[in-house]
């Protein structure tokens, strides 16, 4: 018979771990007595040798039936921790990734990537764990662990500070609310165990997670706040009449009339709504017997009258719509430094009875580095008058006729789109002279029913504004130049 090494079980760690050492040399460890066994059988140990027998192993800390190792509840925690691990992974990447590939400034894309590598780290935490919770072949996997948990716990701490400010119920509210739980637990559990305790420096450890954080801290803010407020957003519009000219085969005027845009700011710009407005106008005149507020009392107080302007020897002034179009389309953008021009020409008679021609033009628009508009959507119009689209068709006798425009609006900060409802942006126009830009997480509908307020501060959020630029000119001047 041969003479084999003697075999020595130390002591069960914390875990219940058992080292095994043949010889004075390690060769495994073992969680249970079947385990032993085939670690003994590796190095040529019989398979139903005596476990008790004191001439072939030493027992220390217990004997062969001390092994306080609970399989189930270890294999539980870790398929727990892995489980949170993998699930926050997902949802890092799934929040980063629009960001990182997709957004419009340096600063939010810096935002995605963080957010990206974090899921990464996550990953590699996942694996860490099943390391920490089994043999801990890496001395490194319960702070890497650690590390992943933190991560979870700042970023859906996070989502949820964000959450709170207007309180929505969205799906993802189901992932990182349980999360941020999960993460607590965790956090609680991987302390209690100390599981830094395998890091050769956990000071340096500790200071570069703080670094990570306060980076990533100082990204969040600059993105989300700093960097849109900074840039400026200037918009440029004109509105002027050329030199009219006589038809001889018509009784008409014909007027060329001009309208320009440019972005002149530093931010790429959506087109949300236009219109111009070409009106003319009579009014009754006066010696100036009255005073100029009474003058204006009597013009605002004729039914149909226009804006109420106040003129000393003007009294009842009267508009007449003569010509309304669209500048651009709803949904087309304007780049920084683009611009935009567009002529037209209208008729007036001869004869006409207007003293003055004036031309009002609108744009509404909004800020691309604010939000994303979904343009094949949006660009699409939608006639009140159709009947085939019971959303958005209201009777001619009580709307006329209207064009409606609605499409989804994502925040450029997925931050912002996974704890917020969905908000659409919805443009309305008709040619005498309707003009409604809104965004908002509301259904459309007639009936004006909304919430005023968050369609302020929706347009505030997305960066929507109005710019606008108008002209007038006697009309005696455009039949002088005309000939007449």
């Amino acid at each position: 018979m041969s003479i084999r090494p003697w075999v020595v079980v130390e002591t069960p760690d914390s875990r219940g771990l058992r080292r095994i050492t043949i010889g004075g040399e390690t060769v495994g460890t073992a969680w249970s007595s079947s385990e032993l066994r085939r670690t003994l059988g590796r190095h040529g140990y019989p398979e139903r040798m005596d476990l008790d027998d004191p001439a072939s192993i030493c027992w220390r800390g217990g004997g062969s039936g001390t092994w306080p190792d609970r399989a189930w509840r270890r294999r539980s925690v870790m398929a727990l921790m892995v489980a949170g691990l993998l699930a926050s992974m997902i949802f890092n990447v799934v929040i980063g990734w629009p960001d990182a590939s997709g957004a419009l400034t340096f600063a939010q894309r810096i935002t995605g990537v963080l957010f990206v590598l974090s899921g990464v780290v996550l990953g590699v935490a996942a694996i860490a764990a099943v390391d920490y919770w089994g043999r801990r072949h890496v001395k490194a996997s319960g702070a890497i662990v650690l590390l992943g948990v933190i991560i979870v716990l700042a970023t859906d701490g996070l989502l949820l500070l964000l959450w709170f400010e207007e309180k929505e119920y969205t799906r993802y509210l189901l992932v990182y609310l349980p999360a941020f739980c999960w993460s607590i637990w965790a956090l609680c559990l991987l302390v209690r165990q100390k599981s830094w305790k395998g890091l050769p420096q956990p000071k340096t450890f500790a200071a570069g997670v703080v670094a990570t954080a306060l980076l990533t801290a100082v990204s969040l803010a600059y993105s989300t706040m700093y960097q849109p407020a900074a840039a400026p957003m200037h918009f440029t519009l004109k509105a002027e009449f050329g030199k009219a000219w006589e038809d001889n085969r018509l009784p008409f005027v014909h007027v060329p009339l001009t309208l320009y845009m440019k972005n002149t700011g530093g931010i790429p710009v959506y087109i949300i709504n236009d219109i111009y407005t070409v009106r003319g106008r009579i009014a009754e005149y006066s010696g100036g017997e009255e005073d100029l507020l009474t003058e204006w009392r009597e013009s605002v107080g004729k039914q149909g009258s226009g804006e109420g302007e106040a003129e000393l020897y003007v009294d009842r002034l009267e508009y007449t719509t003569i010509s309304s179009g669209r500048f651009r389309h709803s949904g087309d953008s304007l780049d920084v430094g683009q611009e935009y021009a567009l002529k037209r020409v209208f008729q007036i008679p001869r004869d006409v009875g207007y003293d003055t021609v004036s031309v009002d033009l609108r744009v509404s628009y909004m800020r691309k580095d604010r939000g994303r508009l979904d343009v094949g959507e949006f660009s699409t119009p939608h006639p009140s008058w159709n009947e085939r689209t019971p959303r958005y068709y209201c009777e001619p006798v009580v709307c006329g006729g209207q064009l409606v425009y609605r499409g989804r609006v994502r925040h450029n900060n997925n931050l912002i789109n996974v704890t917020r409802k969905p908000r659409h942006v919805t443009a309305v126009w008709s040619p005498d002279g309707l003009f409604i830009s809104s965004i908002s997480s509301f259904a459309f509908n007639y009936s004006g029913v909304g919430d005023y307020e968050e369609e302020r501060r929706e347009l505030e959020r997305y960066g929507a504004a109005r710019a606008r630029a108008d002209a007038e000119v006697p009309v005696a001047e455009l039949l002088a130049s005309a000939g007449v």
